[in-house]
């Protein structure tokens, strides 16, 4: 018999689903929709990302990302400049003023990171860490290197921020 609470599947799903909770609770200071927050978090990685890898990232479709993106510019956060490799491609880049938005978003994942360790000495929550990276890179590997934002140095693993 299959018991989920002792599924990879399930508990990192879960553990992400309630992590993203968390942190939209606390992110609604920021007065950006759940997209948008995720948007500048994967930018944020991914600096110069063409539009399409960004979509890929975000598992939505490039229309709807062409839209939100308009959003964000229309704020002030993102800008779009041309790939001088491809004319009709953009490529995307944070404003000036996104940063300290973004400050904020690494404040409240802080936040959040530490209320869902709580209890867990740091050697566990270190260990844990690596672990799901080493999944990570297993998946990635398996996958013949995914969509581009699987890099383990990197310090998020989705968009709910660093959490």
């Amino acid at each position: 018999m299959h018991d989920p609470d002792r599924s990879l599947g399930f508990l990192v799903n879960d553990v992400a689903r309630l992590l993203r909770r968390n942190f939209n609770r606390r992110a609604q200071e920021l007065e950006l929709p759940q997209a948008q927050w995720q948007a500048l978090a994967y930018l944020s990685r991914r600096e110069g990302v063409k539009q399409v890898g960004l979509a890929e990232s975000l598992e939505i479709h490039p229309m709807t990302l062409a839209r939100l993106v308009d959003r964000l510019q229309e704020a002030g956060l993102v800008v779009r400049r041309p790939d001088p490799g491809d004319r009709r491609a953009f490529r995307l880049y944070l404003t000036a003023a996104a940063r300290p938005l973004l400050d904020r978003m690494w404040e409240l994942a802080a936040a959040t990171r530490e209320e869902a360790m709580a209890g867990l000495p740091d050697d566990r929550r270190q260990a844990l860490i690596e672990s799901l990276r080493h999944v990570k890179r297993n998946l990635v590997t398996t996958e013949g290197g995914g969509s581009g934002d699987e890099h383990p140095g990197k310090a998020i693993s989705n968009a709910a921020g660093s959490v």
